[in-house]
């Protein structure tokens, strides 16, 4: 449930509060050319201040259907602990859903699961350094629920009853979620805080807060925080969806405009960075630590200011260019034969104190290539610095920011409430703009042709000084791994500022993927079912397409295809040399050109295809908008009949690869997991497992290559699949052209079945790996199904879902032994119909046992027992809730369809899903508990060594 900001890996924002839509009455006033011009609020959202000083932001939106996304945002993180209070701000968000003047304990989650909203998927919150911030969609379909929704939010603001009881019984909840913390990354982070939040309040105030805090708290601490903290100068009310908005601000009045200002209030101290003149360096190491990384924070010298004018607004469209400029050359160094990282990126923006922001480069390598990343992220930052970026370069970043836009733009009425929500949110924490996408998207054209090569290339300067600036290192401690020191870190600065470099240059690419369109085919055959609205082509080759036009959403078009076979039609010595590489073939590219000459080639598209090989099929994935649907059409040509052949590229991919794997089985969960995954598979000649060094080795890309050749050799075995907002004359147009005329012959090919010995009977598995005391659980229900399985799978899967929520209550609730727990049920469809049946937790070592004896004993009440009403209302009304929202979406719709070709059913079934819902019985759970969670289970259990 807490969240921490994680600001390493965001690359940059496209958009900057671009889900709203104004409808401006008077346009010379809504797109002022004054660049001192104030951003406006968008008119589609009522902000307001209620008397107390509370504020609320509120939208009426459609999308989804029938739901408000509700936000309660508390200006109060962990930032504001005293010593007394470490990790009481994330706790004060625990303890909202353990029991307030109108739910007592456990009732407020019961409540809202009868009605549909499931625990952790929908209602959450999260706690971050400055704010804390509780999520909640309700069903807008009664005013009960919508009123009760209202409830809860004024309960979670002023009315936590916070008993003694309930306190203690938190603790445990909350130390669990402290103990999945602890490891390689949290020893790590703890050495170069310190560094890199250099004399900074917040390297004192991580969320979780301490273990000795958590466990000796006093029962005032936690009331004082609540106390302080939770009043409504420091809240908003946010709330967003399928609803009048007269009748929402009517809610927010009423219940949050009635309690008072409070007087007298604690000052709400902010806290800042200070600023440090030397470079720092901390460089970190850990036995358990599975990757190396290299980071630079240059930290700006002044502290942030939101974006408040139109000026504001062309500084950070400058900034996205540049970031998108140089983020596109170190992609191009990543696909390079020899890359000197696994992955790279820079970004400008906040950081952990949202005062201040930083230029940021970061790069994961491998476990001997830190210094060669840091050397390469250094040398293209001072590129770009010296020499700037080509017009070619320019162009590129302008068309992806416009193409962000329009996208955006087009989908203006189809934006989902929680999207806007977000936006609100930060709107009320950082004063970030939100002046609705026709605002912005007007302005951006306006402002794209004005921003010049020279304003960009200027950019750099601000960033790169010694000053400020912090560089951490992180990697894995081995015995024979030489550790970078402190030295050869700052010599690679020095050296590459005094280094003599060239400037960066491209080849431009005038010609487009195909240089000739070929011959067309032709459609033999259109067969429409009225009931699904699905229509069916078959092409002259034999190929088949299936599409569905849709409107939910204005620009998207989701593809896919498929064809029997897979690699189960490899032999044993074929699928072991070929496994590892043959979802990457593509890294080749196609048609003569290399994946980041695809880039360029691609740069004004909004369109992407991926080939694929898998155990029992192949084919294709992938998206575009209608305007890029025919590139979309030639990319899947191309996959089928002119994949590159490049040894440069697969070694690029194998690097990448190994360094990647290398320290992957040092953190024990992972280790964990591999090392169950072989054990169940002992007895399976084909099972693949992890990619040690060995079987990379034995990788054979010419065989892969000519695998994948055949195995797209014969297009009249394919079926494909479109499902969006398509002009059905052009998609007609477009199979003909080029899907119909692909090679094909007469054969056509199914999945081989291959069966190996499971393990049987009661079998217990301890794996030991590690040095926190961690544990983790896995019980496991195997074995072969039946084959008139179709609604026991159905049965299965909802078992999972209601025996999850009675684990929360009673691994979590009642006993305080874990965090978080999970139980999934299915019967697979594949050559071997088996059900499986699993329980998930992590744990302490010392709780191992009697959590898995009381999971168990759950199981086996279900069994004897059956189900309670109330607990299969929730279940149902959860599936109802989601198959009606799902109804309405492009990628449940392309999955139904494919998935029923693929395994022979009938998708007019998928219409009959309500009733299924509605049908459910205790009987039928139980039926399947008795029948499949019997005699073959396997309890795993990770213990530290």
């Amino acid at each position: 449930m807490s969240k921490l900001h994680h600001f390493l890996f965001i690359l940059f924002m496209l958009l900057i509060g671009c889900n709203s839509v104004p409808k401006p009455t008077k346009k010379t006033e809504l797109y002022p050319l004054n660049t001192s011009t104030i951003i406006p609020v968008d008119t589609k959202v009522k902000k307001g201040t209620l008397k107390n000083g509370m504020t609320y932001y509120i939208r009426q939106n459609p999308k989804p259907e029938q739901k408000v996304e509700l936000r309660l945002v508390v200006k109060a993180g962990s930032i504001l602990e005293t010593k007394k209070q470490l990790g009481l701000a994330h706790f004060m968000e625990h303890m909202n859903f353990n029991g307030s003047k109108n739910f007592n304990k456990n009732e407020l989650v019961d409540y809202l699961q009868s009605i549909g909203v499931k625990f952790g998927a929908h209602l959450n919150a999260y706690t971050s350094f400055d704010e804390t911030v509780y999520i909640l969609p309700i069903p807008t379909d009664s005013d009960e629920k919508l009123e009760k929704g209202f409830q809860i939010l004024e309960d979670w603001a002023f009315n936590a009853s916070l008993t003694e009881e309930q306190i203690d019984k938190e603790r445990g909840v909350v130390l669990e979620e402290y103990r999945l913390g602890l490891g390689a990354q949290k020893r790590m982070l703890k050495k170069y805080l310190p560094k890199l939040m250099h004399n900074s309040h917040y390297a004192e105030r991580l969320p979780i807060g301490t273990k000795k805090v958590l466990e000796n708290f006093t029962y005032e601490d936690l009331r004082t925080f609540y106390k302080d903290w939770y009043r409504p100068d420091l809240m908003a009310i946010v709330a967003v969806g399928d609803i009048s908005a007269d009748v929402l601000e009517e809610k927010i009045r009423n219940h949050f405009g009635k309690y008072p200002k409070v007087k007298n209030a604690k000052k709400r101290e902010e806290f800042y960075t200070p600023n440090h003149k030397e470079t720092l360096v901390s460089i970190v190491t850990d036995s358990e630590a599975t990757r190396s990384s290299v980071s630079m924070y240059y930290k700006d010298k002044t502290n942030a200011t939101p974006s408040l004018n139109v000026g504001d607004y062309k500084k950070d469209i400058k900034n996205q260019l540049f970031i998108n400029m140089l983020n596109n050359r170190l992609n191009e160094l990543r696909n390079k034969e020899n890359p000197p990282f696994i992955y790279a990126g820079s970004w400008y923006g906040n950081t952990w104190d949202k005062s201040k922001k930083a230029y940021q480069s970061y790069a994961g390598c491998s476990e001997t290539g830190q210094l060669k990343a840091l050397k390469t992220l250094a040398t293209e930052n001072e590129r770009a610095l010296r020499f700037g970026f080509l017009e070619s370069e320019l162009k590129r970043a302008k068309t992806a920011l416009k193409k962000a836009h329009e996208n955006a733009f087009s989908e203006r009425t189809k934006t989902e409430s929680k999207t806007y929500a977000s936006a609100y949110i930060q709107n009320f924490l950082t004063k970030e703009p939100i002046p609705g996408i026709e605002w912005e998207f007007e302005k951006l054209k306006k402002t794209l042709p004005t921003i010049t090569l020279l304003e960009c290339n200027a950019i750099i300067k601000n960033y790169l000084h010694k000053d400020n600036l912090v560089i951490v290192l992180s990697g894995p401690k081995k015995e024979k791994l030489k550790k970078v020191s402190e030295d050869q870190v700052l010599d690679i600065i020095t050296n590459v500022k005094n280094a003599n470099l060239t400037a960066y240059t491209e080849t431009v690419f005038k010609n487009g993927l195909m240089k000739s369109t070929p011959k067309k085919g032709t459609i033999i055959n259109i067969f429409k079912d009225s009931i699904v609205k699905l229509t069916k082509l078959t092409l002259s080759n034999g190929a088949k397409v299936t599409y569905k036009k849709t409107d939910f959403k204005n620009n998207q078009i989701l593809f896919s295809a498929f064809s029997y076979g897979g690699t189960s039609l490899y032999s044993d010595d074929e699928l072991k040399k070929t496994n590892v590489i043959n979802n990457a073939l593509a890294e080749a590219g196609i048609n003569g050109y290399s994946k980041n000459d695809l880039t360029k080639i691609l740069a004004d598209k909004t369109v992407n295809v991926a080939p694929y090989i898998n155990n029992n099929s192949e084919g294709l994935k992938g998206s575009s908008t209608p305007k890029d649907l025919e590139t979309l059409f030639k990319l899947s040509h191309l996959y089928f009949t002119k994949l590159n052949y490049n040894t440069k590229a697969y070694n690029s991919y194998m690097s990448k690869l190994r360094a990647y794997v290398k320290n992957y089985l040092s953190q024990p969960f992972n280790y964990f997991s591999v090392e169950l995954g072989a054990f169940l598979n002992q007895h399976n000649p084909r099972y693949q497992g992890f990619p040690t060094e060995a079987i990379l080795q034995q990788t054979n890309y010419n065989l892969a290559y000519k695998k994948y050749k055949e195995r797209f050799a014969n297009a009249g075995d394919f079926n494909f699949y479109f499902v969006g907002n398509f002009n059905e004359k052009k998609l007609h147009e477009y199979c003909e052209t080029y899907l119909a005329n692909l090679p094909s012959n007469s054969q056509r090919e199914t999945f081989k079945k291959h069966s190996f010995k499971h393990i049987t009977g009661i079998v217990d598995k301890q794996i030991n790996k590690g040095n926190e005391p961690k544990s983790m659980v896995k019980i496991m229900y195997h074995g072969e199904a039946h084959e008139d399985s179709k609604n026991e799978s159905y049965y299965l899967k909802s078992l999972g879902e209601l025996l999850t929520i009675k684990l929360v209550e009673q691994l979590r609730e009642e006993e305080g032994g874990v965090y978080g727990v999970r139980a999934k049920g299915n019967i697979s469809k594949d050559s071997e119909k088996r059900y499986n049946f699993n329980i998930s937790f992590p744990c302490g070592p010392e709780n191992v046992d009697k959590l898995v004896k009381i999971a168990i004993a759950e199981v086996e009440k279900i069994k004897t027992n059956g189900v309670a009403k109330k607990d299969l209302t929730k279940i149902k009304e959860t599936q109802l809730l989601e198959y009606k929202e799902a109804l309405k979406k492009n990628g449940f719709w392309i999955n139904t369809i494919k998935n029923a070709d693929f395994y022979n059913e009938d998708v007019q079934d998928i219409l009959k899903k309500e009733q299924q819902i509605y049908n459910l019985s205790s009987k039928n759970l139980q039926g399947v508990a008795k029948k499949y969670l019997d005699k073959n289970r396997v309890i795993a259990t990770l213990k530290p060594e």
